[in-house]
C-alpha cells in the first residue's frame, strides 16, 4: 500500500473503533493533527514523536496535516474530537497566540485542550547586515532611536519572528519598521543581500551566514547562550534584562482526557523526547529538547499568552 492508502486506512480505523478505557489505552491507531503542510519543522517533529509512540505501543500513529489560519483549522478539529487520547495535536507558538490575534475562534481556547508536554524550544538569533552600524544589542537600540528607521524582516504578521522582535522593541522602548515576508528564510536572504537591516530567525539558519560574514549575529533570544554559538550573547545580558522569546513545539489533546490516559501519554512523550536519537534529531533542527509535565506545559502556554498580550495590543498587531 502506498503512503496515502495507509493513512486513509488508519483514519478509517480511528473513526470506526470503539473508545478505549484508560487501562487499555491505546487500543486503536492514534492521529496527530499537524496544523501545517508536510515537510516543515512542525510536521517533521510530529512524525518523529509519532514514530516513537508507535514503537512503544505497537499502534500506528498517523500524522494528519490540516493547514490553515495559522493553526486554527487544525485546532478546531482537535478541539471537537473525542477526548480518549486517540486524537492529538502537535502545536507551535501560534496555539498560544491565536486567541490574541483572532476574534471569534470556533473553539474556547481556554477550555478546549489538555496540555500533554512541551517537546522543544527553538532559539532565535538577531542578525544584521554587515553595513548596519551595530555590533551588539545596545548599539542596535541606540540606532533605532536615531533619525533613520531600522527595518526588520519576519516570516509574516503574527509569526514568532514578528512577536519576538516586537517584544524586543516593547521592552527597549524603541520603534522599528516591520517588513513581513511569506517565510522567514526569504527575509533572511534579503538581510544577506542588504535590502533589509535585520531579522530575528532560528539560530540554525542564521549561523552559516554569520560564520561566512554575510550577516553579523548580535544576540540569541534564550536566557542562556547556545552551545553551538557560545560567543553570541543573549539579548538579556546585552541591555534588555528579562528578555526571552522562543519558538516552540508541543503536544496537546482535546479537553476531558482521562487522567490515567494523560499520565501514560505524557510519560511516553517525555521518554520519546529524551531518547538519544530524538535529541540528536531535535538538535539537528536547531531545537532544544524539553519534555515537561502536563501541568508545566499548561503553565507555559498561559505564560506565553500573557507575555505577548500587551505587546500585540500596543503594537496593534492583527492576523493576516
Amino acid at each position: 500500500m502506498n503512503r496515502t492508502a495507509i493513512t486513509a486506512a488508519a483514519l478509517l480505523a480511528l473513526a470506526g473503533a470503539p473508545p478505549a478505557s484508560a487501562n487499555s489505552y491505546p487500543d486503536k491507531p492514534i492521529r496527530i493533527i499537524v496544523p501545517f503542510t508536510p515537510g516543515g519543522s512542525t510536521d517533521i517533529l510530529a512524525r518523529m514523536i509519532g514514530q516513537k509512540l508507535t514503537e512503544a505501543w505497537g499502534q500506528q500513529v498517523v500524522a494528519d496535516n490540516r493547514p490553515g489560519a495559522n493553526g486554527v483549522v487544525a485546532a478546531d478539529i482537535a478541539a471537537k474530537s473525542s477526548p480518549d487520547g486517540h486524537t492529538l495535536m502537535f502545536v507551535a507558538i501560534g496555539h498560544a497566540i491565536n486567541p490574541l490575534l483572532q476574534k471569534n475562534l470556533p473553539y474556547d481556547a481556554d477550555k478546549a485542550f489538555t496540555a500533554v508536554s512541551l517537546t522543544a524550544i527553538l532559539p532565535q538569533m538577531i542578525a544584521v547586515h554587515p553595513s548596519v552600524k551595530a555590533n551588539n544589542i545596545h548599539e542596535l537600540i541606540a540606532l533605532a532611536k536615531g533619525p533613520k528607521p531600522v527595518n526588520y524582516a519576519t516570516g509574516g504578521i503574527g509569526s514568532s519572528q514578528h512577536l519576538a522582535t516586537e517584544l524586543l522593541t516593547h521592552m527597549a522602548k524603541v520603534k522599528m519598521n516591520h517588513i513581513p515576508y511569506k517565510g522567514g528564510n526569504q527575509g533572511l536572504l534579503d538581510v544577506v543581500a542588504g535590502h533589509v537591516d535585520m531579522t530575528m530567525t532560528t539560530a540554525l539558519t542564521v549561523l552559516p551566514h554569520a560564520k561566512s560574514g554575510r550577516v553579523r549575529a548580535l544576540a540569541v533570544s534564550t536566557t542562556k547562550r547556545l552551545d553551538v554559538a557560545p560567543e553570541v550573547p543573549t539579548v538579556a545580558e546585552s541591555g534588555v534584562p528579562g528578555y526571552e522569546s522562543v519558538a516552540w513545539y508541543g503536544l496537546v489533546a482535546p479537553a476531558g482526557l482521562p487522567p490515567k490516559v494523560l499520565e501514560k501519554l505524557a510519560a511516553e512523550t517525555v521518554k520519546a523526547t529524551h531518547s538519544a536519537d530524538m535529541k540528536a534529531a531535535l538538535v539537528k533542527q536547531g531545537a532544544i529538547p524539553v519534555g515537561n509535565t502536563p501541568k508545566e506545559f499548561a503553565a507555559f502556554i498561559k505564560s506565553e499568552n500573557t507575555k505577548y498580550a500587551r505587546v500585540i495590543k500596543e503594537a496593534g498587531i492583527k492576523a493576516e
